[in-house]
This record gives structure tokens, sequence and C-alpha cells, in this order.
């Protein structure tokens, strides 16, 4: 759906309950930002098939990334998939 752009953010996993084959606990996924599923308290996340994907805010926690630690992460991450 989205592109991944330089000012992304990132989240770890904490619970892939009912999400076991999409999700890893203690991973950290990519968030593309869509305003429509965080009103409904979902967030779009980059899960394990490398397509974005709608999960429940409750099953990540927010990261603060210093800005160089950001962009090498999403550098690997374009590379990976």
């Amino acid at each position: 759906m989205s592109s991944h752009s330089e000012m992304s953010r990132y989240v770890v996993c904490l619970s892939n309950r009912g999400y076991t084959a999409s999700l890893v606990v203690r991973r950290l996924y990519c968030v593309l930002d869509d305003p429509a599923a965080a009103r409904r308290g979902l967030m779009r996340v980059v899960d394990e098939s490398g397509e974005d994907y709608l999960y429940p805010k409750r099953l990540f926690a927010a990261l603060e990334l210093p800005t160089t630690v950001a962009k090498r992460l999403a550098t690997t991450l374009r590379s990976a998939s």
C-alpha cells in the first residue's frame, strides 16, 4: 500500500497473540502512517510477510530512535526485503 520513507517509525512487538504467523515477539517492525487506522486503535505495520497490515496498537510499544539509527535501520530493512 504505502512505501517506506526516511521518516519511518518503529515499534517492538510485545505480544503476537492471534498473529503468531505474522508477528514475532521482541522483533522490531516499521510502522506506516495511517491516521484512519490510528483512530480505530490500529497501526499499519510491515510484518513478517514484508507487506503492511493493520494490527491492534496494544501488541506493540513505540521506539524512539536517534535519526541516524532510524535511517540505518530503514536501509537495512529495505535491503532485506
